[in-house]
């Protein structure tokens, strides 16, 4: 083996997280061509687990290592773990499901998976959500893995990004409870995330919510700048309407 291959060998070895997935464009963008991975592979430096993707012999690889290598080497630079799966990353959800939880991964619209992940078994149920609800980065949080970081979720945005999800992906009175037990939301963060959301499903039910548990964080909002459009919004059929938000919500939650 030569010696400049045996340098891009240990360079690719200190580089690499453990955990983590290796992506073939990024090993290219360190000078080790896609010969030069076919050869790394057949000596066993490397394992593919799709097109484009691979791992460590040996190394257990988990959806968050996935994430971590679609944030940093790729152009999926936008995707990161919201919703629920945030919450749950930061002690934040009202109940504890292990690894039964589905995981929510929100990037912007026009953003798709690559193959290697969606193939590949990441032992639990992938939620991909393409939305412009929210604007692109903002708000979002370092989370600390055991060998590497990822970008979730902060909670202002985790609770907005459940409620876009209910009640089809979400359930709208687990949402409710959740958010009984978020006593310190920052009042600037959701300010500028409700002024900036596009949904104004998520904007009503986060409002009416927040008014019926009352959090001390809610006087310090300013509702006069948050555009709640207009007509009605149904959430449930045969549910009950409530004028002040002109929404009609599911019987269960209102009754809470």
């Amino acid at each position: 083996m030569s010696t400049n291959i045996e340098k891009k060998i240990t360079k690719f070895i200190d580089t690499h997280k453990p955990g983590t997935v290796i992506l073939a464009s990024w090993l290219e963008s360190m000078g080790i061509s896609h010969e030069l991975q076919k050869r790394y592979k057949r000596s066993g430096w490397i394992q593919s687990i799709g097109t484009g993707a691979y791992k460590r012999p040996n190394d257990t690889i988990s959806w968050e290592g996935a994430l971590y290598s679609m944030q940093s080497q790729s152009c999926m630079s936008s995707i990161h773990a919201g919703g629920l799966t945030a919450l749950s990353k930061q002690g934040l959800s009202h109940y504890i499901r292990h690894n039964q939880e589905n995981v929510y991964l929100f990037s912007l619209p026009k953003k798709t998976l690559p193959a290697w992940f969606k193939n590949y078994n990441w032992q639990q149920q992938i939620e991909y959500i393409r939305t412009s609800m929210l604007p692109d980065k903002v708000e979002l949080t370092a989370f600390n893995e055991k060998n590497f970081t990822i970008e979730i979720s902060s909670a202002e945005r985790a609770i907005l990004e459940s409620l876009y999800l209910a009640p089809e992906k979400m359930d709208i009175v687990e949402c409710y409870q959740i958010l009984e037990g978020l006593v310190n939301l920052r009042p600037k963060v959701l300010q500028n995330l409700l002024e900036n959301c596009s949904s104004v499903k998520v904007k009503r039910l986060f409002l009416y919510m927040s008014h019926k548990i009352g959090h001390q964080w809610f006087d310090f909002l300013d509702q006069a700048k948050i555009d709640l459009g207009k007509g009605h919004r149904s959430i449930s059929k045969g549910g009950v309407y409530l004028a002040s938000y002109n929404m009609t919500l599911p019987e269960e939650l209102v009754k809470l």
